[in-house]
């Protein structure tokens, strides 16, 4: 089992992929697939497939590159296909829960992206139903709910459609029954999925890089409450609730690959205009804009455009550390960061470096960063984060540590600064944050930031009313000296 999840970065729940199309290979298709959303989770893979008759999965704990093997893809014929990387928020990491769901009797899988925070409506539905709940997580009540309508005699977009009112939460989801695939989502959208079309068939994802590494040509967003039905005949479209767009802004922040588009916007050029948005806002005296890759890179380009500072590549990243499954000993654990990064002394010695990161989460890898910062000889560091402070829990699918753990919950922007040792610490606005997106704040959810959660928590509401109030970071020019400076509204 791997080891629980104490890093300073917040986790995307999942990815999911969907193929159909006749005389595509659909699992091998999903493997590439899968591959370019491995950052989207990074616990466990699966791939179910069929030819319309007979349904296969497999699946297993692991990275995408360590689950399949060249004799799986031949357990997975057929040229529809969904596939799924996961990384827990519900209902924990065994193997029990790896995705797609299948129900071979019904030729039935299901692989869902996003979290249901109140579960009650289904919960009441499916024991009125006699199905048993204990086992289940959230993704397996939504497959258990279809499943009854499928063994009512229903097709699977009715089976859907009755289904969907009980779906209180956040979902982008892909579904394979008989010879269909079949996507949608909630009715606010807030996890991206997109459609392509590939040899005459159809492509889904939940991003957009995924289609280009397969060739696939990207042709809309399946929308906000939409429902697509994908067979050999093509596709059609219903809409199975009121569209009330709000894409988690925290997908621009850091989710998404940079080279997705997400909303018809390049996700690189919106983290360029964080680093815009931040060089307006402050005015920092310093010698050399350094990124923490990879995620830092493009606000810390777009920050060092802005101000005329010069950019470097201050600190180099291990590109093959990945998650492991053998659990580390206390002092090679505290190694952890130096085996991810390490400086480029000249870059920093005797500079005033400002180090551009995308969130703060527990403060930390912040820390730690300058720290290292420090020991290779900076005179100064000012960190510069291109988001607002994370200050309430999310229950939309992102793996949030427990509210008392987000450091900006129980911290001000001083107290932070003096915790991680900067120089100076300086948080992009809200307001820059929307700017630099070219949409309004109506636009998108950003619960992470204002604790305000457009689609219903239930009983976790609780943990909000609970955290303190801090103040917000303004929008406003501020400009620091060599002596520690942070602004705080």
């Amino acid at each position: 089992m791997p080891i629980a999840d104490t890093s300073d970065q917040l986790t995307e729940k999942c990815a999911v992929f969907g193929v159909c199309g006749t005389g595509l290979e659909a699992a091998r298709l999903a493997f590439y697939g899968l591959w370019a959303l491995q950052h989207r989770g990074q616990e466990s893979s699966g791939i179910a497939s069929t030819d319309g008759t007979e349904l296969h999965r497999h699946g297993a704990v692991g990275l995408v590159a360590n689950v399949y093997r060249e004799e799986d893809f031949e357990q997975l014929p057929g040229h529809i296909a969904i596939g799924h990387n996961r990384y827990s928020t519900s209902g924990g990491e065994e193997a029990s829960h790896v995705q797609p769901i299948a129900d071979y009797e019904l030729g039935f899988a299901f692989a869902h992206n996003g979290n249901l925070p109140d579960c009650s409506k289904l919960i009441v539905f499916l024991e009125n139903h006699g199905i048993d709940t204990k086992a289940l997580n959230d993704s397996g009540m939504m497959a258990a709910a279809i499943g009854y309508y499928l063994r009512k005699g229903d097709d699977v977009g009715t089976a859907i459609r009755k289904s969907y009112p009980l779906f209180t939460g956040v979902f982008s989801a892909v579904v394979i029954h008989g010879d269909k695939l079949v996507a949608f989502r909630d009715a606010c959208g807030i996890r991206p999925l997109s459609i392509a079309t590939l040899d005459g068939g159809y492509v889904v994802a939940s991003e957009t890089c995924a289609f280009d590494t397969i060739g696939a040509k990207f042709l809309r967003d399946v929308e906000p409450g939409e429902m697509v039905v994908i067979d050999k005949h093509g596709m059609t479209a219903e809409q199975l609730a009121t569209p009330d767009p709000k894409l988690d802004i925290f997908e621009f922040v850091y989710f998404a690959r940079p080279d997705s588009l997400l909303i018809g916007k390049r996700v690189n050029e919106v983290r360029k205009n964080f680093g815009r948005e931040m060089a307006h806002e402050y005015h920092i005296e310093a010698d050399v804009v350094v990124p923490v890759p990879d995620s830092g890179v493009p606000a810390a380009q777009g920050y060092a455009e802005a101000s005329g500072i010069p950019f470097e590549m201050g600190l180099i990243k291990n590109r093959y550390i990945h998650r492991t499954f053998i659990r580390p000993t206390a002092e090679l654990r505290a190694q952890d960061l130096k085996m991810k990064l390490n400086p480029v002394i000249e870059v920093i010695k005797d500079k005033r470096v400002i180090i551009v990161d995308d969130s703060i989460v527990r403060g930390t890898t912040q820390r730690k960063v300058v720290a290292m910062l420090f020991n290779a000889g900076a005179r100064e560091v000012h960190v510069m984060i291109s988001c607002p402070p994370v200050r309430y829990p999310d229950f939309y699918g992102i793996n949030t540590p427990d509210p008392s753990e987000l450091i900006s919950a129980r911290m001000s922007v001083e107290q932070t600064r003096e915790y991680i040792g900067a120089t100076s610490l300086n948080f992009l606005s809200f307001d820059g944050m929307i700017n630099a997106t070219g949409f309004p704040a109506s636009r998108f959810s950003s619960s992470c930031f204002d604790g305000i959660y457009p689609i219903a928590i239930g009983s976790r509401a609780k943990q909000v009313l609970a955290l303190p109030d801090m103040p917000p970071v303004e929008s406003k020019k501020v400009t620091t000296s060599q002596k520690p400076h942070v602004r705080v509204s």
